[in-house]
């Protein structure tokens, strides 16, 4: 699965993390750039999966990102950037996209 993570300067130890999820890095943007808070961010092709750090962003990022990823179909998952919430984010949002995989009432 490739991800676009959005947020935090510095990764530490979340790509050894994201690899025990077989999560691979597609991108990393910081979202310090102002082009990041405008509505209609494009997200790179082949993105599976957008993760938010949300103590390193602003409300407008988190939004133009959030539309982004539901406009796309993309499955978003949003934790502060500790390798602990990160797990914990995962563990859920993996259960959830499992269970609703084969659900008749998905609309993406």
């Amino acid at each position: 699965m490739e991800a676009l993570l959005v947020g935090a300067d510095r990764l530490g130890n979340i790509p050894d993390v994201l690899a025990d999820f077989g999560i691979r890095i597609r991108q990393h943007v910081t979202g310090r750039d102002k082009a990041h808070q405008r509505r209609g961010v494009v997200l790179p092709r082949g993105t599976e999966l957008v993760i938010l750090f949300t103590d390193f962003l602003g409300h407008n990022v988190m939004k133009s990102f959030r539309e982004a990823a539901q406009r796309e179909g993309v499955q978003l998952v949003a934790c502060r950037r500790s390798t602990c919430s990160l797990r914990q984010a995962l563990e859920s949002g993996m259960a959830k996209a499992d269970a609703c995989r084969g659900c008749p009432h998905r609309n993406y």
